[in-house]
């Protein structure tokens, strides 16, 4: 049995597992931690690589380098080929996906003392929107990568039917669930029947009724709040001096996406920064862009602004440090002020959800449960949207880090054991 694994590879953490004593366990990852950040850190003093908490730890440390978060979400894009000077030799973002891929297998096969060579792996219900195409090659792509690390047998799971299995152990009654996965790049959602009857069956398909999902996730709230309350601090919405042209706005978006802070650091990039502060009429809001770029601190700035997210959420306010840009700087506002950054990336979620319940056939009322997971399920106006459809259902919430993961171990199991 412990040949057999479950990854749910995530777009900002990931996890593996196995059954131990019959029962779905997490493996320790990263100390006794059953999460690792989906981090790689290149250190060029060094030149070695470190992941996970490592990785991130690596890069706050100072030393010289390159971080790489959010890996998953270039699965199925032109990115994958694309290239990234990494110790002075092009790296492409397969071999970095690999890389951090090989990596959480051999940890989890530490935990094990064994080789693992049967695994189900997590997948969106879209790895692309719109595009069936480039959500095909994006699972062939992952799936290929995993048969380099090693592993033999390869099956897919949507990530939110994995969390229905994860739910199911606790159901003494036939319940029909709208599972809720809000993960750092994607919002998915299964309608499907739980039943202890038919929990150790393999062939569920007569009980899912729907699956629906979006690409929005933790990461483009990150996005949508940086753009709206940290960029224009360092000039976003400026104009040009002397011609009748906003500032170029790219240099924005890409620091504010997790995936592609690093192609600011190209040097034809940094040649057109220099360029555009020559023209600015605000030099001193476009020489902080300039500056952060020069020092690479596009990363610290990211951590910083998902910080603030949480805090908001938890606290209802957020007061944090902005010192990566000016000594002092700091970024404050209320929750409300979030949720008006990220109004519309909500009502595209909601708008998933009235998709999935037509697809289905089925209306709120007859929804009994609603199961939230995933990192970003916190998010207050996101959990008020979809509650507001279904008044009497009942709300569970899972292990927003987990869930997904215990339930490919179970799945995995049903299919190898």
């Amino acid at each position: 049995m412990m040949a057999i694994c479950g990854i749910d590879f995530g777009t900002s953490n990931s996890t593996a597992g196995c059954m131990v004593n019959d029962q779905p366990t997490l493996l320790p990852l990263e100390a006794d931690k059953s999460t690792i950040p989906s981090a790689l850190f290149y250190d060029f003093e060094e030149e070695s690589v470190y992941t996970g908490r490592a990785a991130i730890q690596g890069y706050l440390s100072g030393s010289e380098g390159r971080l790489l978060r959010s890996l998953k979400s270039v699965l199925g894009t032109s990115l994958m080929d694309a290239t990234t000077e990494i110790f002075n030799r092009p790296f492409t973002f397969r071999q970095i996906l690999a890389t951090f891929f090989n990596d959480l297998k051999q940890r989890a096969e530490a935990s094990t003392g064994q080789p693992l060579t049967q695994v189900v792996l997590g997948r969106p219900v879209h790895f692309v929107d719109d595009d069936a195409k480039a959500d095909r090659l994006a699972q062939d792509t992952l799936e290929s990568i995993a048969r380099d690390a090693g592993f033999r047998d390869i099956g897919f799971q949507f990530e939110p039917i994995a969390a229905a299995f994860d739910y199911e152990q606790q159901v003494e009654k036939e319940e029909l669930a709208l599972i809720v996965d809000i993960g750092g790049g994607t919002s998915d959602f299964s309608l499907i029947r739980l039943s202890p009857d038919r929990h150790h069956q393999l062939d569920r398909m007569a009980d899912i009724l729907g699956n629906a999902g979006v690409h929005i996730g933790g990461t483009d709230f990150d996005r949508l709040l940086s753009l709206a309350e940290v960029m224009p601090l360092l000039g976003l919405g400026g104009r040009l001096a002397h011609k009748d042209a906003p500032v170029p706005s790219s240099y924005y978006h890409q620091l504010a996406t997790w995936h592609t802070i690093n192609f600011l650091y190209d040097r034809k990039v940094k040649r057109e920064l220099s360029e555009v502060l020559s023209e600015v009429a605000d030099r001193a809001r476009f020489q902080r862009l300039v500056r952060l770029v020069e020092e690479r601190a596009g990363h610290q700035l990211a951590i910083a602004v998902e910080q603030a997210k949480i805090e908001a959420c938890d606290t209802g306010h957020a007061d944090v440090a902005l010192d990566m840009i000016e000594s002092e700087l700091r970024l404050n506002f209320e929750l409300a002020t979030l949720e008006a950054a990220i109004a519309d990336a909500v009502q595209s979620i909601d708008q998933t959800v009235e998709a999935i319940l037509r697809q289905a056939g089925v209306s709120p009322s007859q929804v009994t449960t609603l199961f939230f997971t995933g990192g970003a399920s916190g998010i207050p106006s996101l959990r008020h949207a979809v509650l507001g459809r279904f008044a009497h259902a009942k709300l569970v919430d899972g292990d927003r880090f987990g869930s997904v993961g215990t339930g490919l171990v179970i799945d995995a199991s049903r299919r190898y054991r």
